[in-house]
């Protein structure tokens, strides 16, 4: 039985429809309001506006709960690989063994990039950020290679064509950037093996695989794969909804998670241990500090927006951290601070009051440092987790058959109309 709200004003009543979710959410539908009352709603931040229907990710911020697809991100952490659940976030399925095969053989053979795209990346000044790099490099692709097909096996060729080469040009970028040779990837290697590879093997000193570093990042990739309609999969849906090439939808979602108050968090929480080290080291004046309302000090990695109760994925990742400072014994006063912050603010009311938990950026931080990546490169690495997640919101939005292009309205508040004053009487 359809369900209506039935919202009334100065006596005219319209009746709106009822969306109930598969997992009982519930939503008004509105798509008629402008047309039938002349009213639109005002959402700032879009809060409480539901873009799409999407059946790729769910998540509940009152109880902590992540899934793609249907299945919990804790499952997928503890045994599914990164490719296994970006082909799960694209696909909506996980492959069986043959479709898994075929999936590696495609990276594999899409993983190396054009040797002209090299003298793009020279071309940048050496003070570049990773992030503003790849956003360009991503959208130089379309010159490189051609239009998506209208065949199934001709999409999925592009889709995969981005998997595996942005992870090169991160690399890239990296290696270029120091003035160091660029290793390419091996066939040999998994995805995130040939990552660190390409990141940290030199002619002098060939890169030994850390199983405990490999390891955190298959982790963190697959905590960074899809988070529902964020900043940056917004984007990515507004911009595909023009229909522009996949290149430049994908481009437009990493200048959005640059962004300090997105994907540039991991960074910032560095930035602040960093800040805190050359105050003293003192986590309990860090405290007190962010507690202080007329102190510009701000406590980075800490809350979260959505998730009301613990981040699922900052469980995963605070085990992760853990388990790879223990098993590589590294000594840094970096992530001695952090520890000690932690413990400090998981103890302080007022942290417990306002559900400021320790979130997936402030461990996720900790555990890239750990493996050796680079702080400026950090949210290049968020950029490289999340593709499969904005692969999967494009091309589910460009299979809707109620797809529209995104117009958001707006609620004007500028002057009314008067006349236009030559400037030789203007005063």
């Amino acid at each position: 039985m359809e369900e209506f709200v039935t919202l009334t004003y100065n006596g005219q009543e319209i009746k709106l429809p009822v969306v109930i979710g598969t997992e009982g959410e519930k939503a008004i539908d509105i798509s008629t309001l402008r047309q039938d009352t002349g009213f639109i709603t005002l959402d700032p931040g879009y809060a409480n506006t539901g873009s799409c229907l999407s059946a790729i990710t769910y998540m509940d911020g009152e109880k902590g709960i992540l899934r793609y697809r249907g299945i919990p991100v804790e499952q997928l952490a503890a045994h599914a690989t990164f490719k296994e659940t970006a082909y799960l976030l694209i696909n909506g399925k996980l492959p069986n063994r043959e479709q898994l095969t075929h999936f590696s053989v495609m990276l594999n053979d899409n993983s190396l990039v054009h040797e002209d795209l090299r003298t793009f990346f020279q071309s940048f000044p050496r003070a570049s950020h990773p992030m503003g790099i790849l956003s360009a490099m991503v959208n130089a692709l379309r010159s490189f290679y051609p239009e998506l097909g209208s065949t199934e096996e001709e999409i999925n060729i592009t889709m995969t064509r981005l998997l595996a080469k942005v992870r090169t040009m991160a690399a890239m970028s990296y290696k270029i950037s120091r003035g160091h040779k660029v290793i390419y990837p091996r066939p040999d290697m998994t995805y995130c093996e040939n990552f660190l590879n390409m990141m940290f093997d030199t002619p002098v000193k060939p890169y030994e695989i850390n199983r405990a570093a490999v390891n955190a990042l298959r982790v963190f990739w697959i905590l960074h794969a899809d988070h529902e309609q964020n900043c940056s999969t917004s984007a990515v849906r507004v911009v595909g909804s023009a229909r522009v090439n996949l290149y430049a939808a994908i481009s437009s979602g990493i200048a959005a998670l640059w962004g300090p108050l997105h994907g540039g968090a991991n960074q910032a929480v560095i930035e602040m241990l960093s800040t805190i080290q050359a105050d003293g080291g003192d986590p309990i004046k860090a405290i007190e500090k962010a507690k202080d309302k007329n102190d510009p000090f701000r406590l980075m990695g800490f809350g979260h927006r959505v998730y009301k109760t613990y981040d699922p994925r900052a469980k995963i990742m605070k085990k992760m951290c853990d388990e790879l400072l223990e098993t590589m014994q590294i000594d840094d006063p970096l992530l001695d601070i952090a520890k000690e912050l932690e413990e400090v603010a998981r103890k302080d009311s007022y942290f417990i009051d306002h559900n400021l938990y320790p979130n997936i950026d402030f461990y996720s931080g900790i555990v890239l440092r750990a493996v050796g990546i680079p702080t400026n490169m950090f949210t290049v690495m968020f950029a490289i987790g999340r593709l499969p997640g904005w692969i999967a919101q494009w091309k589910e939005s460009m299979d809707d058959p109620k797809w529209k292009i995104c117009r958001p309205r707006q609620v004007y508040t500028g002057n009314q109309e008067y006349e236009f004053v030559p400037i030789h009487a203007r005063i």
